[in-house]
């Protein structure tokens, strides 16, 4: 009797957590006063209502380019990572400066709706087929869709925290909703160290603290740094809280502030590498 073949396992698999980000960003916005609406974020200049705006084109572009292949307005020349950083915040400014004369009420509703579609797109994507776009900040100039959707997916998470952060509602930090969030952003690790000198088989290790936290470990070889599952030493061990993590990596917080509340183990330089990290176009 022939066995049924069993679905590869995707390395980060989030498309089925799109759906419960979705409901609590709805009933999140949907308790918001004027007021709420309008405060200020961690996320430079936007306020609440801005981020809203920004979450809404995020669903309409990938549903316009991915699923129904139109591009619209081609960028101009993009020469390098500054380049590519420079265009997509003057399309975020653009939409969130047009988006101001669009009520809260309407907002909400047109997120609702178009996320709907948006998590039904992603999971008709075959994870292990090239994406559409790079995760350029993790250096790789092709990835799986898998790791395109979970990106898309630290996004998500990423801007609704910072809501939350701002309104003072309950975060969420929570062991389904924000290891695989850690996860995703911890695939910077490797590319951050890139130009950091070291001795072959030295090892960096990164803990985040807390249930929904875990170990990373990066080694040097001898052509660049990787991932290994475990180590019995390294070389510099980062400690960080998981409150913190988050803002760290998502240039919420600098890195010199972090250096006040992290904890590093041996090697102080090595260590402080990892504050450098950004897990985000910036």
């Amino acid at each position: 009797m022939l066995k049924k073949n069993k679905k590869k396992p995707i390395p980060i698999d989030t498309v089925h957590l799109f759906p419960v980000l979705d409901k609590l960003l709805i009933k999140l916005l949907r308790s918001l006063d004027k007021e709420q609406w309008n405060s200020a974020t961690i996320a430079k200049h936007w306020k609440v209502k801005d981020i809203a705006a920004h979450l809404l084109d995020g669903n309409i572009r990938t549903l316009s380019f991915s699923r129904d292949q139109y591009f619209g307005q081609q960028p101009g020349p993009i020469h390098s990572y500054a380049d590519l950083v420079h265009y997509l915040n003057q399309l975020n400014h653009s939409w969130t400066d047009a988006l101001q004369r669009m009520s809260p009420l309407l907002l909400t509703d047109l997120l609702q709706i178009t996320g709907k579609q948006y998590s039904k797109h992603l999971k008709e994507l075959d994870p292990y087929r090239d994406a559409i776009f790079p995760v350029a900040w993790a250096g790789q100039e092709v990835s799986p869709n898998w790791f395109h959707i979970a990106r898309e997916y630290t996004e998500k998470f990423l801007h609704q925290q910072q809501v939350r952060d701002a309104v003072g509602h309950q975060a969420l930090l929570t062991k389904r909703l924000y290891h695989p969030f850690l996860q995703t952003f911890m695939q910077a690790l490797p590319y951050t160290y890139r130009n950091t000198a070291a001795e072959t088989g030295t090892v960096v290790t990164v803990k985040i603290t807390g249930k929904a936290g875990g170990k990373w470990h990066i080694i040097k070889n001898d052509r660049e740094w990787a991932f290994i599952k475990k180590a019995k030493q390294a070389a510099a061990t980062v400690t960080i809280d998981p409150y913190d993590a988050w803002k760290l990596f998502s240039r919420g917080m600098a890195p010199a502030e972090a250096r006040n509340k992290v904890v590093i183990g041996g090697d102080i330089e090595l260590g402080r590498v990892v504050l450098e990290m950004v897990s985000v176009m910036a």
